[in-house]
């Protein structure tokens, strides 16, 4: 969307981004999606896994107040969020973005840009600074895994 409210526009890039991120991902061969090509945990599967943590971390645990027990699954987005079980399936991890993406979407829906929420150190945070925040981190990590897959389907090729 290149018209609209602030929100809409915001609102559709956090989805473009999260798209992107599920579509670069997705151009893998099954059998590359784990591979690790940095020193960090950061694999093109654990992204997605990643941001699915981040999700519900920032949606359903900050805005919505929920305890991680009553997320929709991990929400904690730090080292082990990155973390893939080897029985999970792209289609799982997708499968599990998109429903964390979904939780969000109808929680942010609730808030208006300007409405404030308290942090855990008791300090106002806007709605409008987690939506900007969310464009960021899924922006980051998209492209993260843009470069992870460029060097792997290079290196599968033998360029």
């Amino acid at each position: 969307m290149i018209s609209g409210s602030e929100r809409q526009i915001i609102d559709d890039a956090i989805d473009r981004n999260r798209e992107s991120l599920i579509a670069t991902v997705q151009r893998l061969p099954v059998t590359e999606v784990r591979r690790s090509l940095v020193p960090s945990a950061t694999t093109p599967i654990g992204l997605l896994k990643h941001a699915a943590a981040a999700e519900r971390f920032w949606f359903q645990r900050f805005l919505a107040g929920r305890d991680e027990c009553e997320c929709d699954g991990p929400a904690s987005p730090g080292e082990a969020s990155f973390a893939v079980s080897e029985h999970e399936r792209v289609e799982d991890v997708v499968a599990e973005f998109r429903a964390a993406s979904e939780h969000s979407r109808s929680i942010a829906s609730q808030y208006d840009l300007s409405d404030v929420v308290r942090n855990s150190r008791n300090e106002p945070v806007s709605v409008r600074f987690v939506l900007v925040h969310m464009v960021e981190e899924l922006a980051r990590h998209a492209g993260h895994a843009d470069i992870l897959v460029e060097q792997i389907l290079a290196a599968e090729s033998g360029r």
